[in-house]
């Protein structure tokens, strides 16, 4: 059976997630089959809206097929990761940018690959069990897939946050930072989807107040300190609050990559400034594409999913880590590296 499942269902273009056992990860083929899909429903008629949603309970998709990558990168393979993420990020695209609706419903985890299918949708449902993240800086990349737009567009320097610390998010907190639209309950999942298929409309699609945001009470906090000019400035604000929230804060933050950390802090507010999908695509295949080789992706990988010792040996600290180095990473690529034109 295929890890994803396409077909067409009454009015609707199907795309399910069939890998619930890996919790969904992306892989590269899973990744073109969904940009085959919209491809060919993208003038069909018969389909007025696609549909995106996922088997088992435990995850929408909780990222992409990361051990393969590092296994191919450590043997010093590149080239399988950045055609990966160059054909993923063509897809997260033709999402953000697809003529007909796009409806996603995701529960369990969201996190990195998931983000950038579900969360470029038209319309973004999330439920009890939805846990979203872009958590990429702890194992030495960037929150891409676009997640920099997204994260760009959040209320205040709640973007900053959510991308430097990688931030768990429940479904108020993930509605309150614009990642997704409607909250309802999972038991009604089912009913909706049909109505769906049935109608082909997403005009009726309603939902239920969530509970309240917990980062709530947080956001002036968060905007204080990271409004700062750079990653270094952000510590020291979160430093000298001394509130039991930025001593959280901090510690999340010294366990992730500073380099990666830096770069992500540029990334958004790039976006920020760019506001379209294929500038911010266009912006972090810069870094993932020289992460493998340049960066410090195989010793967060490493610590993480292969030898889980959660010690990762990042090569600087916050305090010391060489601008020079990050404006390295983010250089352009040139055409012949690039996913299009930048």
């Amino acid at each position: 059976m295929s890890d994803i499942v396409t077909r067409i269902e009454g009015r609707a273009g199907r795309i399910t997630f069939a890998r619930p056992a890996a919790l969904n990860a992306l892989s590269h083929p899973m990744a073109l089959a969904i940009e085959a899909a919209l491809d060919a429903w993208r003038h069909d008629s018969a389909v007025a809206l696609v549909l995106i949603d996922a088997e088992g309970e435990r995850a929408f998709c909780a990222g992409g097929d990361i051990a393969a990558m590092y296994h191919a990168c450590k043997a010093g393979e590149f080239a399988t990761s950045r055609a990966f993420w160059r054909d993923e990020y063509r897809m997260n695209a033709k999402i953000a940018e697809y003529p007909k609706p796009v409806v996603a419903f995701m529960q369990g985890f969201v996190m990195g690959g998931g983000v950038g299918v579900g969360g470029h949708a038209r319309l973004r449902i999330v439920g009890e069990t939805t846990q979203m993240a872009m958590p990429e800086s702890g194992i030495g990349l960037i929150p891409d897939v676009g997640g920099s737009l997204l994260l760009s567009r959040a209320p205040g320097r709640l973007g900053e946050y959510l991308g430097l610390t990688g931030a768990r998010m429940r479904a108020a907190d993930a509605i309150l930072a614009g990642f997704a639209d409607i909250f309802l309950p999972e038991e009604g999942w089912e009913e909706m989807k049909a109505q769906l298929v049935a109608s082909g409309e997403i005009g009726a699609l309603a939902g239920q107040n969530p509970p309240e945001a917990p980062l709530v009470p947080h956001l002036p906090e968060i905007d204080a300190a990271f409004a700062a000019a750079n990653l270094a400035g952000i510590t020291s604000r979160l430093a000298a609050s001394g509130s039991a929230f930025a001593h959280e804060t901090l510690k999340t933050m010294a366990r992730n990559s500073p380099l990666s950390m830096a770069a992500t802090l540029e990334l958004v507010r790039r976006a920020r400034a760019a506001g379209t999908i294929r500038a911010a695509l266009a912006q972090e295949y810069r870094f993932t594409w020289r992460a493998p080789e340049k960066g410090e992706f195989l010793e967060g990988v490493r610590a993480q999913l292969i030898d889980k010792d959660r010690n990762p040996r990042w090569r600087h600290l916050i305090a010391t880590l060489p601008q020079a180095e990050v404006d390295a990473m983010l250089e352009p690529l040139g055409p012949a590296a690039a996913i299009w034109e930048e």
